[in-house]
């Protein structure tokens, strides 16, 4: 159980380093390619990949089953993303770093509703919570002054309310016994599915003739491929092992990830204030960490 427990861990953390870098790819590409149009190509290219990883058909589900997947579909990969991209578009960069980082808070809330059977808290989980949201408001402002965008922000809110509401649907699908990248495969494609009305408002261009840029085309790799299809199984993975409350606390660490990347990657300067919230962003996931669980 322990060796269980630490290979969720380390699953976890996985998927929160190259989520935290994917940033990175996406600057890149929104030079040439809107934010849905990376949302669609990364996630076609991470269910290809899964497909050829693993093209075993998913046995015989239940019409309740298929529910659960396209629920999964619909909040994790197609509403998620499109409102935070929204939201970007309407607030700045830091309240949505923020506001997405309440996501665990969510997650424990509806766990506590409907996964009563493992997912306890406690005090622990609140104090770390507070402490790791205080981090990361310095890391996301960082001197900046604080603007609120009633649209924005609460397109970013519902944006991480939908990310918990994932999560639990994610703990519900490991339960199915199923092999996990079929079950990441079908979530992708009901995610696809969905997305697809989309496209036209948006004004969605196929415009592969892009993928000549070779730059593009490796960023998008990294995101279809990594991002996607590696970190949606890892993450997965994770909640089977962990629960959603305990794997959800590592979404703190995003802000952190981001900031090395910046500093290591694009030279950004490291101020005390980042440096103040990295610490107070660690010690909430170490405190909201500690003993969760019995």
């Amino acid at each position: 159980m322990k060796h269980n427990k630490t290979i969720g861990h380390l699953a976890a953390l996985l998927t929160i380093l190259i989520w935290g870098t994917t940033f990175i790819s996406t600057k890149v590409l929104l030079i040439d390619f809107q934010p849905i149009e990376i949302l669609f190509f990364r996630f076609v290219m991470g269910l290809l990949a899964l497909l050829i990883v693993y093209p075993h058909r998913m046995p015989k589900t239940t019409g309740r089953q298929e529910l659960t997947f396209a629920g999964a579909g619909l909040c994790g990969v197609c509403l998620y993303y499109l409102l935070e991209n929204i939201a970007l578009t309407y607030t700045m960069a830091s309240n949505v770093g923020v506001i997405i980082s309440v996501a665990p808070f969510f997650t424990a809330i509806l766990s506590h509703i409907f996964l009563k059977q493992d997912e306890k808290l406690r005090a622990n989980f609140f104090i770390g919570f507070l402490v790791a949201m205080g981090g990361i408001a310095l890391i996301s402002f960082n001197g900046s002054s604080l603007q609120l965008n009633p649209v924005g922000d609460l397109l970013a809110l519902l944006a991480a309310f939908l990310w918990a509401c994932y999560s639990i649907l994610t703990r519900k699908i490991s339960d199915f016994g199923y092999n996990i990248i079929q079950t990441s495969r079908r979530v992708f494609f009901y995610g696809i599915l969905f997305m697809i009305p989309a496209l036209f408002f948006f004004d969605f261009k196929f415009g592969l003739g892009r993928f000549a840029n070779l730059t593009y085309l490796l960023n998008m790799i990294f995101l279809g491929l990594g991002a996607s299809a590696l970190c949606f199984v890892t993450w997965n993975f994770a909640v089977k092992l962990l629960g959603a409350v305990k794997t959800s606390i590592y979404i703190y660490l995003v802000p952190v990830i981001t900031v090395a990347a910046s500093v290591l990657i694009l030279h950004e300067p490291f101020t005390w204030l980042t440096g103040a919230g990295t610490v107070l962003t660690l010690a909430g996931l170490l405190l909201s960490e500690s003993k969760q669980f019995n």
